[in-house]
């Protein structure tokens, strides 16, 4: 039997309209996600603070803590941006090769690389990480270019110790102890066997210079390097401190800090507080007087990326002459002078990055 020519056509042009419906379907739903996956929100949503807009790439800061953490949800966290992991032309070397080099030579810490966080806050930090394998996270605040070097006490600089600061009250409150330390601290031992495993003490940090007691809150702080743990307390710690940020204009999140506890907050919020001893934790503004003592070594007291990696180099060289030495040896090795750091008070800072 014949179908009639009106009929077929009308049958066509049912058929292009249906195709045309589930075409246009499909395209929205592509479309819709998309979208969803650009959107930037805050990794966490609080009433009573100001929080940056922020996003997370990678696989999320939660899979990205468990991947590193130890076994008692510990982790090490260090932050970098491009002016860290980037030479320029006149560089050999980076801040953060300096930084992971210490951990080769050091005693008993090349396996501490695998709980290493490394939160990167710009593209270029993230790919360098993951060039090196370690375990990475990208970081970004809407607004602020965190690229280059941020000059000691240069607004900049201000607004990324803030911007630290509110990652950390984060990762403590996902439940996870940590280790915060700056990329220009030496790991020459494992900082672990010193640190206390005492779990009713909240937070050990490093000082600028050790006043005797550990116990003693006019201790000057630095929060290059600090072993915290995840409790209501430190969590109350780092809301307060963080609440803070915009009460202190043209001041840094340790000297926020340092008056808080100066004005009572330990003992406010139940708090038990290790200052570090500079024989075990030190720095350039007090050097560890005992090589076979020595955990730690940060460039503080120093002004530029330059001069710290060109005075942690000769910590390094330092460091491994001591070991070449007899376990026996009455020879008294000293640490070179940290000529370049001292030096970078009185001249011009040349930028990087």
């Amino acid at each position: 039997m014949d179908i009639p020519k009106q009929t077929l056509g009308s049958l066509a042009m049912v058929i292009l309209l249906f195709a045309g419906i589930i075409l246009v379907y499909h395209w929205n739903s592509s479309f819709s996600n998309e979208f969803v996956l650009t959107v930037k929100e805050p990794l966490c949503k609080q009433s009573n603070l100001t929080t940056p807009n922020i996003e997370a790439n990678g696989d999320g800061l939660d899979t990205a803590l468990a991947k590193a953490s130890m076994g008692n949800k510990t982790v090490i966290i260090a932050v970098v941006n491009k002016a860290y992991v980037d030479q320029d032309v006149e560089s050999d070397t980076t801040m953060l090769d300096i930084f992971l080099g210490s951990f080769w030579l050091g005693e008993g810490t090349r396996s501490l690389i695998d709980h290493l966080l490394l939160v990167a806050v710009d593209q270029t930090a993230y790919d360098r990480c993951q060039f090196l394998k370690l375990n990475c996270f990208k970081l970004e605040t809407d607004g602020v270019d965190f690229k280059g070097e941020k000059i000691y006490m240069s607004q900049d600089f201000i607004k990324m110790m803030w911007r630290r600061t509110f990652f950390l009250l984060e990762v403590l409150k996902r439940g996870y102890n940590f280790v915060f330390t700056d990329t220009d601290v030496m790991w020459l031992r494992n900082p672990f066997t010193r640190l206390s495993k005492n779990e009713t003490e909240d937070l050990q940090i490093s000082t600028d210079a050790y006043l005797g007691d550990p116990w003693l809150e006019k201790n000057p702080i630095n929060t290059g390097f600090y072993f915290v743990r995840s409790n209501n307390k430190t969590i109350s710690l780092f809301e307060t401190w963080y609440g803070q940020k915009d009460k202190a204009i043209g001041k840094k999140e340790q000297d926020v800090l340092f008056n808080l506890i100066k004005s009572g907050i330990i003992k406010d919020l139940g708090l038990r507080v290790r200052f570090l001893n500079t024989l075990y934790f030190s720095g350039f503004c007090q050097d560890s007087k005992d090589f076979r003592e020595v955990i730690t070594v940060h460039a503080n007291c120093c002004r530029s990326i330059t001069a710290k990696e060109v005075d942690l180099k000769a910590v390094l060289r330092d460091w491994k002459q001591f070991r070449r030495l007899e376990a026996n040896s009455t020879i008294n090795t000293r640490w070179t002078m940290h000529n370049q750091c001292r030096q970078s008070w009185g001249r011009p800072v040349k930028v990087k990055g």
